[in-house]
């Protein structure tokens, strides 16, 4: 988390494959590692009193890593990702304050609480409302708390691009440990289902999620941050092993995002280009056509043909199957009657899960925010749903230059529509949306 981190990028890069390795061979470490992360966080905020946006890159590594430390039971409770990228947030902003027009964001936080006190009431005296509460509310505050931070907060494009390079080393120390958990992906594809075992031992969705995210911010070091052909092949290389890692998790949702989210990123950058840049985006999406069929060939040979089934929505016999979301439809659907049966204030955060037993006898927790927030919040939750929704939109008429806010929108609606909130990522990459950044030549005109 240097002020400068693209400097000695190979030597980070090195030092996280170590981590990686570390932690495989003695999971315990993650915990030290968990520590370290928010010890050395706090102090390097507090030291440099977020003059350079500090508490954004720390945050930035922090959802990078909390798969990892997830899947290595280095954190201590739950949602540590969550608390500490508000914690980290909060503290840059005693520091350097906040956008008073942020008020859009207050007022979402403030239309939250209704249903908070409500499930108080609601929840099943054997539940730990605490627990219930905080596993459906922590996400949204989170991204509430993002999002007051970023509110048309100035931010060079140099110093956005080391931001998005910090998202780079934990996702290293990530594929490293998929890599060695995993080195034989033949002998442990055998279905069409989402696969635990290509996916370290942990969730496919929130796996898949977060190597998705991988393909796009390796993608964004590939364009704008290789000035050398030595970097070019690495940062070439570890897109491709992203992609492939995040295909034969099986779980389609989190590489079809980074899919979007490259295309998305793409498409900006050809309009915003000269007939040289758009010379070069041409060349650029020739290696990324002939780099996809690579990728999907040796994805193919390697499970045997079952990936093509799995995107066909078909079982490892080739017979289509019933539901094309894995089962999310019905979940939907109980909270949609939610919705209808309790529609002012919903039925209290946390208790949708227990109303869906309860009717339906399905024992399951949400997969998709939206539908989740107008359950649990009734029309409130429609309205806090349209403020994300139009804000970025709004602001992004008066700021070009922030050319990566498709790409985070892109991930946030898409996350929450099939992983729902369980990790703090789609919180924080939404509000990066909300930065305004300016070009490094504006920066030097002020300075003189």
């Amino acid at each position: 988390m240097k002020s400068n981190p693209r400097s000695n990028y190979i030597q980070l890069i090195l030092i996280h494959a170590v981590i990686g390795l570390a932690v495989f061979i003695l999971p315990s470490l993650s915990k030290l590692y968990c520590i370290a992360i928010f010890g050395f966080g706090i102090y390097h905020i507090i030291k440099t009193r977020n003059q350079n946006n500090e508490a954004l890159a720390a945050s930035a590594y922090v959802i990078s890593a909390e798969v990892l430390l997830r899947m290595t039971e280095g954190m201590f409770f739950n949602e540590y990702a969550k608390y500490t990228v508000m914690i980290f947030l909060f503290v840059g902003m005693v520091y350097t304050g906040f956008s008073k027009n942020a008020i859009v964001y207050w007022l979402f936080l403030i239309l939250l609480i209704p249903s908070i006190v409500l499930s108080t009431v609601t929840l099943n005296f054997e539940t730990n409302i605490r627990k219930a509460i905080a596993f459906n509310i922590s996400g949204p505050v989170c991204l509430g708390i993002s999002a007051i931070y970023c509110y048309q907060r100035k931010i060079s494009f140099s110093r956005m691009k080391e931001v998005l390079t910090l998202f780079c080393y934990p996702l290293i120390a990530i594929v490293i440990y998929l890599v060695l958990y995993t080195p034989s992906i033949k002998d442990v594809v055998t279905n069409t289902q989402s696969n635990f075992e290509t996916s370290g031992g942990f969730g496919p969705n929130q796996m898949s999620t977060i190597l998705g995210f991988g393909i796009f911010v390796f993608f964004v070091q590939l364009i704008l941050n290789s000035p050398t052909f030595k970097l070019q092949m690495i940062n070439a290389s570890l897109l491709i092993v992203f992609a492939f890692r995040g295909l034969v998790t099986f779980s389609r949702g989190g590489l079809m995002t980074g899919v979007m989210m490259v295309l998305l990123l793409i498409v900006i950058l050809y309009f915003q280009s000269n007939n040289k840049g758009k010379l070069k985006i041409g060349v650029l999406m020739v290696f990324v056509i002939i780099a996809s069929l690579g990728v999907w060939t040796y994805s193919t040979l390697q499970t045997s043909g079952l990936i093509n089934k799995r995107y066909a929505n078909e079982d490892a016999r080739g017979r289509e199957k019933k539901s094309k979301l894995s089962g999310r439809e019905a979940i939907i659907e109980t909270e949609i009657d939610m919705f209808l049966e309790n529609p002012i204030f919903g039925v209290g955060v946390g208790k949708n899960r227990e109303y869906r037993e309860e009717t339906t006898g399905i024992n399951a927790a949400s997969h998709n925010e939206i539908s989740r927030m107008m359950a649990e919040h009734g029309s409130l939750g429609v309205l806090c749903l349209l403020i994300l929704i139009v804000t970025p939109f709004l602001l992004y008429l008066n700021n070009y230059q922030n050319i990566f806010v498709l790409s985070c929108i892109a991930f946030w609606i898409m996350t929450i529509n099939h992983a729902a909130m369980r990790i703090a990522a789609p919180a924080f990459v939404y509000a990066l949306s909300l930065l305004k950044v300016y070009s490094d030549e504006e920066n030097s005109l002020h300075r003189e």
